[in-house]
């Protein structure tokens, strides 16, 4: 039994390597019925927000079936030379300084380090019940193993943006919107209980337990950081 527990879990390494964008990025994707600019961004590891702005979509994220998407930026234009001076007076001389400028106090450390991402909210809970210690998943997620059925909970307050399963290796997905810079996902559950635009509280039940093309009972979760899968350990350490 051991032996085939690490083996469906190395499947699933591959599984959610290859559905999280992993591989190629191609440069335009093309609208199909179910998609919303979230899931289009999930799957190619963008920001929605980006990939708003660089296909001049509005506040309201609409696309519509055939809408060719680009998944890059713009290319920036060339910047313009300045034109070469006319005036061939010379320029006026600088007047010489006749005292020292005053010494410019060093900097402090704080002056130099970034200013803090807004990482949304702060409150967060496990989606769900665990057996056994949450396994990494390359690609960014964690696998909980649990029973078929059991409750999968939103991991933090926030919007729901998708509900699907429309993006091949996830099954049964819903991403929520925590914030600006924050989303998280829930993959191969079953029973789903929340509809997109719906807000939801941390700990409200959003679905049920599930199983993949593993054929074990599992709840496949993911946290991103501005489209990027970042390791969801720090954010549930401590959660009840």
């Amino acid at each position: 039994m051991l032996a085939r527990t690490i083996g469906v879990i190395g499947f699933i390494g591959m599984v959610y390597g290859c559905a999280s964008g992993g591989g190629c990025t191609p440069d335009s994707y093309v609208v199909r019925p179910q998609d919303t600019l979230y899931s289009i961004a999930w799957r190619h590891d963008l920001d929605y927000r980006e990939l708003a702005r660089w296909n001049k979509i509005g506040s309201d994220y609409r696309i519509a079936i055939g809408q060719i998407l680009t998944l890059r930026p713009p290319a920036r234009a060339p910047a313009e030379t300045p034109p070469a001076r006319t005036n061939d007076a010379p320029a006026p001389a600088k007047q010489a300084q006749t005292r020292p400028p005053a010494a410019v106090p060093p900097a402090t450390a704080s002056a130099t380090l970034p200013a803090a991402a807004d990482s949304g909210p702060t409150r967060w809970t496990w989606p769900t019940e665990h057996a056994s210690p949450p396994r990494p998943v390359p690609g960014g997620g964690i696998l909980l193993l649990g029973q078929l059925g059991q409750p999968v909970r939103a991991a933090c307050s926030g919007h729901v943006m998708y509900v699907g399963s429309g993006l091949r290796g996830y099954g049964n997905l819903i991403i929520i919107k925590h914030g600006e810079n924050l989303l998280s996902a829930y993959a191969h559950t079953r029973e789903l209980a929340v509809h997109e635009g719906q807000d939801v509280a941390a700990g409200q039940p959003i679905a049920q337990m599930g199983t993949g093309a593993h054929q074990i009972p599992a709840l496949y979760f993911e946290i991103r950081l501005n489209g990027k899968p970042v390791d969801p350990l720090p954010y549930l350490a401590g959660a009840k």
